[in-house]
């Protein structure tokens, strides 16, 4: 078994609990070396970079580099692989083989794997659009009868702060939040069409493949394609709280997004904002303070003051 990084093992521990986290970490070696010789893999040590999953490089048989990756608390998974279906390898990384009762994903490793983060700030300009492009990419109406999470119902979990600070908003600005739970409910309302999302389209998951860019990790959600742009206003973090013109970039992106993407500036800014607000809250719901949720009220903040 190889090292796992220990921001990871620290996360895992604050998020589901050292018991349950400390159980998983247990079952884990047993769980890879089945894949590795179920798929004939040579697995490498895992990413150091980790979240919510364990994510791995390996090699097949043939040569062939690939990615490993699983998490056993996952709610997640299911939406995610069948996005990744339905995406089909255009303008995502190309699901190859998978366990649905394991929580296993075999994936095409791209490479050389640079995140669209290292463009950030300085080639800000050039990683919206490709942004912009891979969102034009992955895009599709959304399938008869699907169950995927919708962005309505994403919204709603705005209401669950209110409940948990007893009918109060602390230490969450009443504005924004308030402002976030409408921007949810007449923008999914006013949308011109409902499209299969990525669901958390930003800099972190989209990486360099030979001369193009792709993305990974989908979450798989249905709705106003304007919600898709709003992960891009708080990412990617923290860098993005360390330039010292950020009202200025963000303000840019705004009107870059809106060019190449066809929609309204405003729309934009409001989907942003929500994001920020909705996110900040899944994080401290979710006991992720390690990841910085006021850092990202901040973005609400100043997208919440843009004239555009």
């Amino acid at each position: 078994m190889f090292h796992l990084p220990e921001d990871f093992v620290h996360l895992m521990r604050e998020v589901y609990g050292t018991e349950a986290a400390n159980a998983w970490f247990q079952r884990l070696p047993s769980l890879l070396e089945e894949c590795a010789e179920r798929w004939q893999l040579k697995l490498l040590p895992p990413f150091e970079n980790l979240s919510f999953h364990y994510v791995a490089p390996a090699i097949r048989a043939d040569g062939t580099p690939v990615i490993l990756k699983t998490s056993e608390f996952s709610d997640e998974f299911e939406h995610g692989l069948a996005a990744l279906r339905l995406f089909n390898g255009r303008g995502i990384a190309r699901l190859l083989e998978c366990d649905e009762e394991q929580k296993v994903m075999l994936l095409e490793r791209l490479q050389p794997g640079t995140m669209l983060e290292s463009l950030v700030p300085e080639q800000d300009e050039q990683a919206t659009s490709i942004l912009a492009s891979v969102m034009r990419q992955i895009w599709r109406p959304a399938p008869t009868g699907h169950t995927f999470p919708t962005v309505e119902q994403l919204g709603q979990e705005l209401t669950q702060l209110r409940t948990h600070y007893n009918g109060g908003y602390c230490p969450f600005p009443p504005r924004l939040v308030d402002e976030a739970m409408d921007i949810f409910e007449t923008l999914s309302v006013s949308a011109e069409s409902s499209m299969l999302l990525h669901g958390d389209l930003q800099h972190h998951n989209i990486l360099r493949s030979g001369n193009t860019w792709k993305a990974i990790d989908p979450k798989g959600v249905v709705g106003d394609p304007g919600y898709e742009v709003g992960a891009s206003f708080y990412n990617p973090m923290p860098r993005i709280l360390e330039v010292p013109n950020l009202e200025q970039m963000l303000a840019r992106r705004v009107a870059q997004l809106s060019e190449e993407l066809g929609m309204e500036r405003e729309r934009i800014r409001r989907w942003g904002l929500a994001q920020c607000v909705r996110n900040a809250w899944n994080m401290v719901a979710n006991n992720q303070l390690s990841m910085n949720p006021w850092g990202i009220l901040q973005c609400a903040e100043i997208l919440s003051r843009l004239t555009i």
